[in-house]
């Protein structure tokens, strides 16, 4: 046996020792963390950039005062568009009625001239029977009846002698020359007319008379001769 020598202990063989976690020092500052949320600690994202407040959470008493003044609204609206429909019929029925009313008064007042234009006859019977003198006794009643409520269906008879010839309401059947005239005149009426109204539901018949063109060259010359007088001062002495 071999003897060991002093001073010399028995040493184990080194054996490679497994790898472990590193240990951090204490004195070292940690890495930040990779894929870290930003926000963290006041610190920014890894673009810079400030991260986005988030907003506070309504209350329930918030919402239900933004749900009812959306209603409100719709509400509004939806009044406004009904009134203006309202204020469009009215309108619609004002001129519906204006114009129902104006045919009305037109039809009313076209029954009323096709009746006394029937009447006219019986009238112009008794306008001769009054010229002739044999309008008495209850006939004369009779006629004076139906003349009065004639008049106050709005019937006007028109057309006298001695008035200016107007061919919108005058008809003429006969026609004269008289020296006693200086325009077209009625001087005689044949036939009176009537209107109702502005509306002529028959014109007035009558005999015109023209003045007389012999008569119309001597007045012409006789006020020539005056205006000369006048200038020259008066007439000459002899």
């Amino acid at each position: 046996m071999t003897e060991e020598s002093p001073g010399f202990d028995k040493k184990e063989p080194d054996v490679p020792a497994e790898p472990g976690p590193a240990q951090p020092d204490e004195h070292e500052t940690p890495a930040p963390t990779a894929g870290a949320g930003p926000g963290q600690d006041g610190e920014t994202n890894t673009a810079g950039e400030a991260a986005p407040e988030q907003e506070a959470p309504q209350s329930p008493e918030a919402q239900e005062a933004a749900a009812l003044t959306a209603q409100l609204d719709q509400v509004r609206t939806a009044l406004n568009e009904r009134t203006q429909d309202l204020q469009r019929l009215q309108a619609e029925f004002q001129n519906y009625r204006r114009r129902v009313e104006r045919d009305r008064a037109a039809v009313k007042e076209t029954a009323v001239a096709n009746l006394l234009t029937e009447l006219l006859p019986v009238l112009d019977d008794i306008g001769r029977a009054r010229d002739h003198g044999e309008l008495v006794g209850g006939f004369k009643q009779v006629a004076e009846s139906l003349e009065t409520v004639a008049a106050k269906m709005g019937l006007m008879q028109f057309g006298k002698e001695g008035e200016p010839f107007d061919p919108t309401v005058h008809e003429a059947l006969m026609h004269s020359y008289s020296p006693d005239v200086t325009e077209t005149t009625c001087v005689q009426i044949l036939q009176p007319g009537y209107r109702i109204g502005e509306r002529t539901i028959r014109p007035a018949r009558v005999g015109v008379a023209e003045p007389q063109p012999g008569a119309q060259q001597s007045a012409g010359a006789a006020e020539g001769e005056r205006a000369e007088e006048e200038e020259s001062g008066g007439p000459e002495e002899g």
